[in-house]
């Protein structure tokens, strides 16, 4: 392997590494803000992918407008569900098994739902951006390099979110402590539920990315599901920041690895890093010990 290509596979791992800090980050915020593990979270991943494959494909919507579009159906989307299935077992007791138990139905609900509205047939979206960059040897398409830039936007949009805003003030006060913020009044119910959307959003984001590069069908939320699972642990369950560098580090040795061996090796290599740092490192790699 020449440094060029060893240069090219790394700059390919940190932008498919984007979309895994997106779906990561997703599972990340609910279970950071909720303590739920969302296990219907690839399906919103798949949804947005459809929505986008429809608007532009079918109705020849612009790129440009249908992504947005798309990614807003999907937060609305999460939003219902999540006032609609989740709100109601919060309250309950063992509501952990319970949000366990009503994702996992609410995943196959969607995958069946899914097929028998839009067919088994894998479905893509036309290249957003022609075109290839070259530059010291390294040829890079200008799609992926899209893809990246979409990612850091929209990450440094929701840090913004987070940090900066009175919704993301209330966010990480309700994941930090849910009584004392119910005391100054913070609707911890709402909240959840703008939570569950911006999660889906997320995931609708990168759908809308790597529809170009990986078709859509019922099923396509699955592998994604684990890729962020893997994700979430390796950057520390329930860290936002930790999901958006293990979601890099994830891409970064994936690429080198399927370039080492070959592509049959991906998932591999993926769930190998994975059990290698909860064994090293249980409480993931920017997580806190607890």
């Amino acid at each position: 392997m020449t440094f060029s290509i060893f240069l090219e596979q790394i700059i390919n791992g940190i932008v498919i590494g984007s979309m895994y800090a997106l779906i990561g980050s997703g599972i990340a915020l609910i279970y950071g803000t909720m303590r739920v593990l969302n296990l219907a979270h690839g399906e919103f991943y798949m949804l947005g992918g459809y929505f986008v494959f429809f608007l532009i494909v079918t109705y020849g919507v612009p790129a440009y407008l249908a992504i947005p579009v798309a990614v807003l159906l999907t937060f609305l989307l999460g939003a219902i569900i999540q006032r609609l299935t989740i709100f109601y077992l919060l309250s309950r007791e063992g509501w952990a098994f319970s949000t366990i138990a009503v994702t996992l139905g609410l995943s196959i609900f969607l995958q069946n739902a899914a097929l028998l509205l839009f067919g088994e047939q894998f479905q893509s979206v036309p290249y957003y951006l022609e075109g290839v960059i070259e530059f010291a040897g390294i040829r890079l398409p200008v799609q992926r390099l899209l893809i990246f830039v979409v990612a850091l936007i929209t990450i440094g949009a929701m840090t913004f979110v987070l940090k900066k805003t009175r919704l993301g003030w209330a966010i990480r006060a309700t994941s930090q402590d849910l009584d004392a913020s119910a005391v100054v009044g913070i609707p911890a119910q709402r909240i959840y539920m703008i939570t569950f959307g911006l999660a889906a959003a997320l995931g609708a984001v990168a759908a809308a990315m790597l529809a170009p590069i990986y078709a859509i069908n019922p099923w396509s939320g699955l592998p994604i599901l684990l890729k962020g699972f893997v994700v979430v642990i390796l950057g520390g369950l329930g860290s936002f920041p930790g999901a958006i560098a293990g979601g890099l580090i994830l891409g970064v040795v994936e690429a080198i690895g399927v370039q080492l061996t070959s592509s049959e090796w991906r998932d591999v290599i993926a769930f190998t890093l994975m059990i290698l740092v909860v064994w090293i490192r249980p409480w993931g790699l920017f997580g806190q010990k607890p």
